[in-house]
């Protein structure tokens, strides 16, 4: 298969033999919302074993805009749910950041059926309906 058959397809991801083990603490630097979402997403990523040490400031960038959109909509809540034209701009351009670092980590529906949750190798041992 050439290389331009190829473009746009993501490999599959698999789980990794240097992957985390237990949930490091949320850098310090992080906003409140951005350590709420690291907390909130982290079990999901050792579980599946596919993030490493060289893997973190990826997942910090992701919580970090996640974060950053959490606050806007915070502050436009206070602000009586006014729409500042500025803040939706950073608030649409952190979205997509995050939804593109999401599918990086096997955070969105798409990139899990991708790793397939990333079940140990010896599951099918157990499970009486595989062939």
């Amino acid at each position: 298969m050439s290389a331009i058959a190829l473009r746009g397809v993501k490999p599959a991801l698999k789980p990794d033999a240097e992957a985390l083990t237990k949930v490091p603490p949320a850098p310090a630097y992080l906003s409140l919302h951005a350590k709420a979402e690291w907390k909130r997403i982290f079990p999901q990523l050792i579980a599946r074993r596919i993030v490493t040490r060289a893997d973190l400031a990826g997942v910090e960038a992701y919580c970090s805009a996640v974060g950053i959109c959490r606050q806007i909509e915070a502050d436009r809540t206070a602000a009586g749910g006014v729409i500042d034209k500025t803040a939706f701009g950073i608030w649409n351009r952190a979205a997509q950041t995050a939804r593109q670092l999401a599918s990086e980590y096997g955070l969105t529906p798409t990139s899990r059926a991708r790793i397939g949750s990333a079940a140990p190798e010896d599951a099918e041992d157990d499970d009486p309906l595989s062939v």
